[in-house]
Parts: structure tokens; C-alpha cells; sequence
């Protein structure tokens, strides 16, 4: 998984083709640690197919405020640049599968 910050956002995300999903996230939350193991899981099954980033919201703060995140952990997808969806909040695995192979 990639780390993301305001400095390589753009190039990661907004340049990349295909999908992206970044889980906007804090060392301190603990729904964000419960979702983790989740994220790593996703980034295994869908490798080659979405590209799974993940960003400190602690460590930089442009970017989660251009995106108005206010509540973590916070899952946001991107579409060729575009964001295209968004998941707030601890969710199952088979809910983000769901999600991911609609966006595909």
C-alpha cells in the first residue's frame, strides 16, 4: 500500500488511471485500526486492479480538508482522477468488495 501526503496526493491519485481507494486514517482511531487489517486484505485481492493508498490525516491536512473529511476512517474512491464514491465509518470486507467491483 501506498502512503499518501498533500505533497504526492496528486501524482498518486489524481494522474493515476483506474482505480484508486484512499483510507483517509489516524494512529489514535480505533475504528481506523479495525478497519486496517480490512484495507491490507482488499489491497491483496484486488492487486493489479485498484490501487489501495492509505493517509495519515495527523501528517497532512491539505488534502483531507479539499475533501471535507471530518470523520475517519474515511474511504474514498477514485476513478481516472475523478473522485467517484465515498464510505465513512468501519465497514465489512464483503460491503467493500461489493463497492469495489461495482466501481470497476
Amino acid at each position: 500500500m501506498k502512503e499518501l501526503n498533500d505533497s504526492n496526493f496528486e501524482a498518486e491519485v489524481l494522474q493515476a488511471e483506474g482505480l484508486v481507494m484512499v483510507d483517509f486514517w489516524a494512529v489514535w482511531c480505533g475504528p481506523c485500526r479495525a478497519l486496517a487489517p480490512i484495507v491490507e486484505e482488499i489491497a491483496g485481492q484486488y492487486e493489479g486492479k485498484v490501487k489501495v493508498c492509505k493517509f495519515d490525516v495527523e501528517s497532512s491536512t491539505e488534502i483531507p480538508a479539499t475533501y471535507g473529511i471530518r470523520s475517519i476512517p474515511t474511504l474514498l474512491f477514485f476513478k481516472n482522477g475523478e473522485l467517484v464514491d465515498k464510505s465513512t465509518g468501519l465497514v465489512m470486507k464483503n460491503k467493500l468488495a461489493e463497492k469495489i467491483d461495482s466501481l470497476l
